[in-house]
């Protein structure tokens, strides 16, 4: 996996909203409007390999990723005989919402529980509004508080990149 030192270079307009912060956890929420109906926007997320910032892996290649979006199903990388479980799936409501449980990247070995949503809610008659929300819970030496804004930024870009790959014709 690359360094975390990359997240402190990404630039400054890619934030959105910290919610909230504090010692023992943060939440973030991310919105966007895109040119898609709900269904498209869903079934191009689903395909997480296509879009997915290569970057953020832990082999370097985006098409490992899977997302078998079903309760119990995961957010998976597999390269070969390597396997990362990067996320569970606890909820489906397939073309609306998928719910995940977990801690993405160095959130895996901290103890910590983390909670991911990503919605797709209509707006007008072929427009989406993206909701995505990831909330971290648990301890860290120092405060959760402090990863807040790296997670952020790092979601962001992966909202940013699904974004630009449905608005590309």
């Amino acid at each position: 996996m690359k360094s975390l030192y990359f997240l402190l270079f990404l630039p400054f307009n890619l934030s959105a909203e910290v919610l909230s912060s504090s010692a023992n956890g943060f939440t973030i929420q991310i919105e966007r409007q895109v040119a898609a109906e709900p269904a498209t926007a869903y079934q191009q997320f689903i395909k997480v390999g296509d879009w997915w910032n290569a970057d953020h892996t832990y082999y370097g290649q985006s098409a490992n990723l899977t997302l078998d979006a079903r309760a119990g199903g995961c957010l998976c990388e597999i390269d070969g005989d390597k396997q990362v479980l990067h996320m569970t799936v606890s909820y489906v409501e397939p073309g609306k919402e998928v719910r995940m449980i977990g801690g993405l990247g160095p959130l895996q070995m901290m103890g910590v529980h983390g909670g991911m949503s990503w919605q797709f809610v209509p707006v007008g008659k072929s427009e989406t509004k993206i909701i995505h929300r990831y909330q971290v819970t648990g301890f860290m030496d120092g405060g959760l508080d402090k990863l807040a804004p790296i997670v952020d930024k790092v979601q962001t870009l992966q909202v940013e990149l699904l974004v630009t790959k449905l608005n590309v014709k």
